[in-house]
């Protein structure tokens, strides 16, 4: 396969959106659902845009935005808002306020009226624009219905398909700024968990950040964290390294994996055939015992539909299960049955629970 078939693959033929999204739009009789996504960043300001380029910056940038969401909407999939929004099928900004770090971790803890002292963390994946990731976060945190503003970290990713080996370098200069939201984070008193929902190349970024705060001695924050990857593109061997600096943490960490995914087998070529930890087979009995050994939650989501063609966002679908998803997790850290390999059901999930076995959970 060659770099230009693998660009071929990645860039398909879908259409990016340009930072003009990214200017509120005042609507009238908004019939939508209002969602608030917090956004930090250490992309460089344009100014002239009023919008985050692919420049590495040297500060952080603190955003409050408030989404109009579509109340019909097709699956995990956006549709961004045009010349003439149209509320009903859009997702349109319709506020944008500038924050600092305090005011930030201020809104995350005191945003719902019912907070339940969980906060979420997104850090999205190589290939991403600014824009990009934070319309996905408002997608996510939609269809999860949050009780909370969720919080969207965006590394400078040079939003290309050529800029792998760029937005590899620009995870390592963006782990100190992340380390420090998840700090401040931890430090509020009302925040007793957050969730770092890692996708792909930000799953290495998140792994990465917790590898720093243990090193720092910031075991007060690492027990907070609860550490999702989402199609982690990790080489499998400097994961297990990742684990053994980390040690253990009181929450496991939970992979969400599929063999089939595209994106992550041409990652795996890219770097000389290295096997990637999203692309886990959790049928290969190897793998259960893995898990078990260094305490991990490895789930198989291949049964959730993918709107990119490669396999590679299926993560996405996966908000709308989050309450059953949260109430299976709690029942099986409470049996003690949350380590280990599983698969989803989301075809099940549409009548019941999203997991199956003893009704829940299907162990492999």
């Amino acid at each position: 396969m060659t770099i230009a078939a693998v660009a071929v693959a990645l860039s398909g033929c879908v259409s990016r959106p340009t930072p003009a999204v990214l200017q509120p739009v005042a609507l009238k009789n908004d019939p939508a659902q209002k969602v608030t996504i917090l956004a930090v960043t250490n992309r460089v300001f344009q100014s002239k845009e009023n919008a985050f380029g692919n420049r590495w910056a040297t500060d952080v940038h603190y955003d409050r935005f408030v989404f109009s969401v579509p109340r019909d909407r097709n699956g995990a999939n956006i549709t961004y808002p045009s010349s003439k929004p149209d509320p009903k099928r859009e997702f349109v900004i319709t506020e944008r306020e500038k924050l600092s770090l305090d005011a930030l971790v201020q809104d995350a803890a005191a945003s719902a009226a019912k907070f339940d002292g969980t906060a979420a963390v997104f850090v999205h994946g190589y290939n991403y624009s600014y824009q990009e990731a934070l319309f996905r976060t408002a997608q996510m945190s939609a269809d999860a219905t949050s009780m909370s503003a969720p919080v969207m970290f965006s590394w400078p990713s040079a939003a290309s398909v050529t800029g792998y080996v760029a937005d590899k370098d620009a995870v390592l200069y963006s782990r100190s700024q992340l380390d420090a939201l998840l700090t401040a984070l931890a430090k509020a008193p009302k925040i007793k968990r957050i969730v770092l929902f890692g996708h792909s190349m930000g799953g290495f970024l998140s792994m990465e950040v917790a590898r720093q705060l243990k090193f720092r001695g910031q075991n007060d924050v690492l027990a907070k964290l609860q550490i999702v990857l989402a199609a982690p593109d990790i080489d499998v061997d400097v994961f297990k390294s990742q684990l053994g600096d980390i040690g253990r943490i009181p929450n496991p960490v939970v992979l969400l994996v599929s063999k089939s995914d595209d994106a992550l087998s041409i990652s795996s070529f890219v770097s000389g055939e290295r096997p990637r930890v999203g692309l886990l087979d959790i049928n290969d009995p190897l793998i259960e015992q893995a898990a078990k050994a260094e305490r991990l939650t490895v789930i198989d989501i291949s049964s959730l539909k993918s709107s990119d063609g490669l396999g590679h966002d299926r993560y996405a679908s996966l908000a709308r299960f989050s309450g059953d998803l949260v109430r299976a997790e709690a029942q099986m850290r409470t049996n003690g049955k949350n380590i280990g390999a599983f698969v989803f059901d989301a075809a099940g999930a549409a009548v019941a629970s999203p997991f199956k076995l003893a009704g829940q959970i299907t162990r492999q």
